[in-house]
C-alpha cells in the first residue's frame, strides 16, 4: 500500500480550519457560497483524517499498556483483544484516505449534459435510445436531480432519433461520466413476427455542464442563424417563433435549438455549445497527460462499445470491466447504482495502481 502523504493531510486540516473560521466571521454572500462549496468538499476528507489520527493514538495507548509491566491481567487481556480490531480499522481508514486523496477531476461536482443518439438499427435503435433516456431520467429522480430536455427528435415508431438533456445536481458528472460510449441492445422487436433477435445501438455522450467561467466564447467566433418555424395557424400563430442554429467557426461545431422562445433557444444552444467546447478541451488535456493510460474506463472514447443489454437473457454486460448483472429489468428502470459504483471503483483502483508505480 502506498504511503499516506502526511504533509498533505496536515495542509487539508489547516485549510479546513481556516474555512470554518472565515465562514463564522460572516463574509459577503458570494464569498460565503464559495467557502461553503470548498467546506463540503473537504469535510469527508478531514473527518476521515481525524478518525485515522484518533485510531493511531488509540493503538499507541494500547501498545503502551501492553509494554507496561505493571498493567494488570484484565487490562492486558482487554488491550490484546482490542489491538487487532484497531489495526484492521487503521488499515481500512488508510484505504479510504487513499481514495479520498486521489487527484480530483475538476468537473466531477458539475451538472451534466446527456446526449443520446440512435445508431444502427432504425426504429428499434430509436426505441432503445428512448429506453436509455428514461433509465437516466429515473436514476436522476432517485438522486434528487433535475432533468430538463433541451432538444429532442422523436423516432417514427417512438423513442428518439436524438435527445439532449441537462441533468442538474451536485456530482452528476462524477456518477454518469463513464456512461459515454456505444450501448448495444439485443432483443426481439415487437414488430418482429418470427421472434428473431435484433441487435441495434445508441450512442451516449455525457458532458460536464460548462459555465461561462470555464470556457470563453468570443462573439466573433460564432455565427447565429435564425430560422422561422412554420406555425400551424389559428391559435398557434406566432407561438412557434424561431429556431436558432449556432455555428462555432474555429471548430465547425453546430448546435440547434427550436423551443417556442427565440431567447430560450439562444441560451440553450449556447449552453450545449459551451459544454461541448469544454469537453473537447478536457479530452485534449486528458490525452496529453495520459497517452499511455491502459484503462479504457474514463477514456471518453465515444465510438467504443461499452455495454450490451441482452433482453432474452435479462442481462447487462459492461465490456470495460467484464461485469455482467442479471437485473436488466431493474436497470432499465433506473437502478444502475451497482454498475455505476463498479465503474468508479475500477477507475479508482487504476489511479491507485498508477500512484503506486510512481512512488
Amino acid at each position: 500500500m502506498a504511503k499516506l502523504p502526511v504533509e498533505k493531510m496536515r495542509e487539508l486540516e489547516r485549510r479546513f480550519g481556516e474555512i470554518e473560521a472565515r465562514m463564522s466571521a460572516g463574509p459577503a454572500a458570494d464569498v460565503y457560497v464559495k467557502l461553503a462549496s470548498e467546506y463540503s468538499e473537504l469535510q469527508p476528507v478531514v473527518k476521515t483524517i481525524r478518525e485515522y489520527e484518533k485510531a493511531l493514538a488509540e493503538v499507541a495507548d494500547l501498545e503502551a499498556l501492553l509494554a507496561d509491566k505493571s498493567t494488570d491481567r484484565d487490562m492486558r487481556d482487554l488491550a490484546e483483544a482490542e489491538l487487532p480490531e484497531m489495526s484492521e480499522r487503521i488499515e481500512q481508514l488508510e484505504k479510504d484516505m487513499q481514495i479520498l486523496l486521489l487527484p480530483k477531476d475538476a468537473a466531477d461536482e458539475k451538472s451534466a449534459i446527456v446526449e443520446i443518439r440512435a445508431g444502427t438499427g432504425g426504429s428499434e435503435a430509436a426505441l432503445f435510445a428512448g429506453n436509455l433516456f428514461r433509465m437516466y431520467e429515473r436514476f436522476a429522480s432517485t438522486k434528487g436531480w433535475k432533468v430538463e430536455v433541451l432538444s429532442a427528435s422523436e423516432g417514427e415508431a417512438g423513442g428518439f432519433k436524438e435527445i439532449i438533456a441537462t441533468i442538474t445536481g451536485r456530482g452528476v458528472f462524477s456518477k454518469l461520466k463513464f456512461e459515454s460510449g456505444v450501448h448495444r441492445v439485443q432483443r426481439v422487436p415487437e414488430t418482429e413476427a418470427s421472434g428473431r433477435i435484433h441487435t441495434s445501438a445508441a450512442t451516449v455522450a455525457v458532458l460536464p455542464e460548462a459555465e461561462e467561467i470555464d470556457i470563453e466564447i468570443r462573439p466573433e467566433d460564432i455565427r447565429i442563424d435564425t430560422m422561422r418555424a412554420s406555425g400551424a395557424g389559428g391559435q398557434h400563430v406566432n407561438t412557434t417563433d424561431s429556431a436558432v442554429r449556432i455555428t462555432h467557426l474555429p471548430t465547425g461545431l453546430i448546435v440547434t435549438s427550436s423551443e417556442k422562445s427565440q431567447h430560450q433557444n439562444r441560451a440553450k444552444a449556447m449552453q450545449v455549445l459551451r459544454s461541448r467546447l469544454y469537453d473537447i478541451e478536457r479530452q485534449k488535456v486528458d490525452s496529453e497527460r495520459s497517452a499511455d493510460r491502459k484503462s479504457q474506463v474514463g477514456s471518453g472514447d465515444r465510438s467504443e462499445r461499452i455495454r450490451t443489454y441482452n433482453f432474452p437473457q435479462g442481462r447487462v454486460t459492461d465490456h470495460r470491466i467484464n461485469l455482467t448483472l442479471y437485473k436488466l429489468d431493474r436497470m432499465i428502470e433506473g437502478d444502475i447504482d451497482e454498475m455505476v459504483d463498479a465503474l468508479i471503483a475500477d477507475y479508482q483502483a487504476g489511479q491507485l495502481a498508477q500512484l503506486g508505480e510512481q512512488q
